[in-house]
């Protein structure tokens, strides 16, 4: 399996070498797992004769151009880690000759994947208008406004398909390379996996921070704040609207666009934010934090975050 890392200049370091060490370590782990004739031939490349990461290491890369047609493409994500600098390192000449060969490598076969701030390089390519993906979860309004044809499911920690995968935020690096290495063997990832004390981690939802992504817009912020304050409620789309000044379409609207929810998928959002809160913070019993949060019962309460998070109750008290 010939797998090329593409790093470019000011490559994050830690996601760089987290993908490497992840194949390095299954390719060691093959006979244990029973599967010798499973293989994977890691080559990290550039578009340039030089490429440093985002903490000024030199990485040496050999040149994609002059490289045989790969069957895996992995990005890593770019140092860049908010919008303002994110934006402008994606104005970059060796990020629009990435595209290129990305694009490239995609018609002749290549599963082409990324991961955190790496999925606005493949989504710049256009590849993935139409179908689905995953990135950093802050930067999800910023990636929802600038690729409006990507369908983004940014709680998700991996969303990947017979031609692409995306991968989210800073370690999910990990995880992306463990979907790469269940592929050829599920037995050989889940024992990468114990050796590098990953669990499986299906959703970002667990560390996704709602408030920092309300500052995106004014009008979000404002029912942000009225949520809160009714969180042990009934939700009311028209008292959302008239306590955030507009109307209930306006504000279904402009959540839709930037967030890509409904109000009351936010409101549902913001409910579980509390709720993990509590359960990490407090003794309260499920059934007293379910109340708090506007559900009737603790089972409710159980199953939603299951669903939504997939950690239990218990994994939750646990700090996990």
């Amino acid at each position: 399996m010939r797998i090329y890392v593409l790093a470019l200049n000011d490559v994050f370091d830690t996601g760089l070498a987290t993908v490497v060490d992840t194949f390095s370590i299954a390719n060691e782990l093959t006979v244990s797992a029973g599967t010798p004739s499973v293989h994977f031939e890691i080559t990290v490349v550039g578009v340039r004769s030089r490429v440093y990461t985002s903490q000024g290491l030199s990485v040496p890369v050999l040149s994609a151009a002059q490289l045989p047609y790969p069957d895996i493409v992995l990005i890593p994500a770019l140092g860049a880690k908010m919008p303002a600098t994110l934006l402008a390192a994606l104005e970059r000449r060796d990020i629009t000759d990435a595209g290129k060969l990305l694009r490239r490598w995609a018609d002749n076969g290549a599963l082409v994947s990324a991961a955190c701030t790496g999925t606005f390089v493949l989504a710049d390519t256009s590849l993935l208008d139409g179908l689905s993906a995953t990135t950093s979860w802050w930067l999800a309004p910023l990636f929802r406004e600038r690729y409006p044809s990507v369908l983004l499911e940014e709680s998700r920690m991996v969303v990947g398909s017979s031609r692409f995968v995306t991968a989210g935020a800073a370690l999910a690096h990990i995880d992306l390379a463990l979907w790469l290495v269940r592929r050829s063997s599920p037995t050989l990832a889940a024992l990468t996996a114990r050796y590098l004390l990953i669990d499986p981690r299906p959703s970002q939802g667990v560390f996704m921070i709602p408030e920092h992504l309300m500052h995106a817009d004014p009008l979000i912020e404002r029912f942000e704040q009225w949520a809160r304050r009714h969180l042990s409620e009934g939700f009311s789309l028209g008292a959302a609207a008239t306590a955030t000044g507009t109307s209930a379409r306006t504000l279904a609207r402009r959540l839709k666009a930037v967030l890509g929810k409904t109000p009351l998928s936010y409101f549902q959002d913001l409910r579980v934010a509390r709720a993990i809160q509590l359960l990490r913070t407090s003794s309260d019993s499920i059934d007293l934090i379910a109340n708090q949060v506007g559900y009737e019962s603790g089972v409710t309460l159980r199953t939603l975050l299951r669903r939504r998070i997939g950690r239990s109750v218990s994994e939750l008290r646990a700090g996990n």
